[in-house]
């Protein structure tokens, strides 16, 4: 099994930054795939980025290119840098861990970019 611990969510302004952070636990694979999904109201969830366990190859939803940054300074913490929010980056942030065939959910942590 394997658990996943969200933080760092909360009110940020348009212009502004958040950091997300998720811990991992349990018995997590030397090879997977970590990242960061979203769900606004009344939209389906998608893929916000993901980076490989190496760290080596990331990927980004188009609207958060150069914008947001994923990175790895564990093998079991990822984070996600967010800046420049913009209001349409309001929703439900949820890390996820893909590996052994098998895809693990946190419980979600709640951004709101308003002014």
């Amino acid at each position: 099994q394997v658990q996943l611990v969200e933080s760092g969510g909360g009110l940020g302004e348009p212009g502004g930054s958040l950091r997300l952070s998720c811990a991992a636990s349990g018995r997590i694979f030397s090879i997977n795939t970590m990242g960061w999904y979203r769900q606004a109201p009344g939209k389906q969830r998608e893929l916000v980025a993901f980076i490989s366990s190496a760290g080596g190859s990331t990927n980004y939803l188009d609207s958060v290119k150069g914008r947001f940054t994923i990175s790895k300074p564990h093998a079991n913490t990822v984070l996600l840098q967010m800046n420049s929010l913009k209001p349409q980056d309001t929703a439900v942030y949820y890390c996820s861990v893909y590996q052994g065939g098998r895809r693990y959910w946190g419980q979600g942590t709640q951004v709101t970019v308003s002014s």
